[in-house]
């Protein structure tokens, strides 16, 4: 291997763009030249990634190099990669199935399908299928991949801790009387954020009506934000549901301290790094079992297996009106991110990758 090139889509903050600097960190540090190539690159990294045009050009493809592709919706990109004759690897972060954008977004329907194509497609083509989770190995399996390995994402859920913004950690305190639901991610129909208002509403009906939620992460859909909006209005929640859209690095540590439970409802998910986010800062987890929500969470948190809204409001009042319970899962939960630490997950990294240095 004379250099270990990523291609994606559209390099942007957030788990995989963490995760694709950080391979680079380690294809670096076993002596590998390594660059970050995409269609589009956001403005926060722009000095971390290059037009993927450029590979080939105005940076000379060499015998030997490796490229890998990271999953993501339809693009160019994969065309791209699966055009050209070096040894390709694909990491695997699951696309979100089209059905759940469908009824709210039609436009990004093509998109899911056209990733879906492309995963398929880049089967033959592929040397090996990492993925971040067995979850999605499965899929890689089924698409006929010859060879997987599943490495988790590469994330240092505590790099950020230094940089807490204390101003309005208070203000978040200020604001809430009971306690505080926290739910960290893109809001998306495959999220279900409404099934998270429509449990907010059966708990302050039945257990603390001074309840309230925080929704963190920007919008994947207009058109299921404002349904949001206008749901939560109408069942008398518009002050207790807080959509905060995205928020810097040291609001999101303030959101995560000023939060007495992390509730996921989600319907679909390929790692979820918010549970370790929750873990690292000592929140305890209420979860339904769906997807890969389960294999990440593994012990450290509460795992439903049901989330009609009072099931999920039982739950939760369990955890936040016995500390010793919410206690055993604090700790349950550092016992289980321990299995993600980062120079674990770098290592297992840097050895696939090392194995890509032999014939």
């Amino acid at each position: 291997m004379s250099a270990l090139h990523q291609f994606v889509p559209t390099l942007e903050p957030g788990a995989v763009g963490a995760h694709m600097l950080e391979i680079r960190s380690v294809a670096r540090a076993i002596g590998v030249a390594s660059e970050l190539f995409a269609e589009h690159v956001h403005p926060a990294l722009a000095t971390e990634g290059r037009p993927f045009a450029d590979y080939g050009t105005r940076l000379a493809a060499q015998p030997g190099d490796v490229l890998v592709y990271q999953t993501a919706i339809g693009s160019v990109v994969a065309d791209f990669v699966a055009a050209r004759s070096e040894t390709l690897v694909v990491n695997h972060h699951n696309i979100t199935p089209e059905h759940f954008f469908a009824p709210w977004e039609p436009g990004v329907v093509h998109g899911l399908r056209w990733g879906r194509v492309q995963l398929a497609t880049l089967a033959d083509r592929a040397r090996l299928g990492i993925a971040d989770s067995a979850y999605n190995e499965a899929e890689l399996v089924a698409l006929g991949y010859r060879e997987t390995e599943v490495v988790p994402v590469l994330v240092d859920v505590a790099a950020h801790d230094a940089e807490v913004d204390h101003a309005y950690l208070e203000r978040l305190r200020e604001r809430s009387s009971g306690p505080v639901w926290l739910f960290v991610g893109r809001v998306a129909p495959n999220k279900a954020q409404h099934d998270l208002v429509k449990a907010l509403a059966a708990y302050r009906r039945a257990y603390d009506p001074g309840a309230v939620l925080r929704i963190v992460g920007s919008s994947s859909s207009d058109a299921y934000l404002r349904a949001l909006t206008g749901f939560a209005a109408a069942l008398g929640l518009g002050d207790a549901v807080e959509l905060e859209g995205g928020v810097s690095p040291g609001q999101l540590v303030a959101h995560y301290q000023a939060a007495d439970v992390l509730v996921c409802l989600s319907e679909h998910e390929g790692f979820c790094v918010p549970l370790l986010e929750a873990m690292h800062h000592r929140v305890p987890i209420v979860a339904y079992a769906a997807a890969v929500v389960p294999e990440t969470l593994g012990a450290g948190g509460l795992c439903l297996a049901a989330k009609d809204p009072a099931t999920v409001a039982a739950a939760v009042h369990r955890v936040v009106d016995d500390p010793e319970l919410a206690g055993r899962l604090v700790a349950a939960g550092t016992a289980r991110l321990a299995d993600f630490e980062l120079a674990a997950t770098r290592q297992r990294m840097a050895a696939v990758l090392e194995r890509l240095l032999g014939p």
